[in-house]
């Protein structure tokens, strides 16, 4: 069991929604707790500050890695975890964001990490079977 299953295993879920959508401020994200209650993502610009004009989604770039960030810190509620995992949940799940209104539920980001979490298993060297 490594970090990232620890992290999520372990993290009391609620369920949430995160929506986005493309408005004249550029791109406007909520976080939809399971009560209907309704507030704006926070960006987590002093966690770090990858895009000061702001979130994106839909490729790898500053915006989607500032929205993945604010995502996953929100998400686990944990700063470290989430400045451990945010570039990799870029690319497997903000990058792949398509149209100009999208969400994205605790559950499906819980699956997000649960498959980044395999990836990275699949991906530790083996140990050195003659290791003298």
């Amino acid at each position: 069991m490594n970090a990232l299953t620890k992290t999520t295993e372990h993290q009391a879920r609620s369920r949430k929604m995160y929506t986005g959508r493309r408005g004249p401020q550029g791109c406007v994200v909520w976080v939809i707790a399971g009560n209907g209650e309704r507030k704006p993502l926070n960006p987590r610009q002093a966690l770090r500050n990858h895009s000061p004009t702001g979130f994106e989604r839909g490729y790898g770039g500053s915006g989607p890695a500032q929205l993945a960030l604010a995502i996953l810190a929100e998400h686990l509620g944990n700063d470290d975890a989430a400045l451990n995992l945010y570039q990799d949940f870029k690319w497997a799940c903000i990058a792949q964001i398509r149209g100009p209104s999208w969400s994205l539920s605790s559950e499906e980001i819980g699956t997000c990490l649960a498959r980044l979490s395999e990836q990275q298993e699949d991906t530790q060297p083996l140990a050195d079977p003659f290791p003298f």
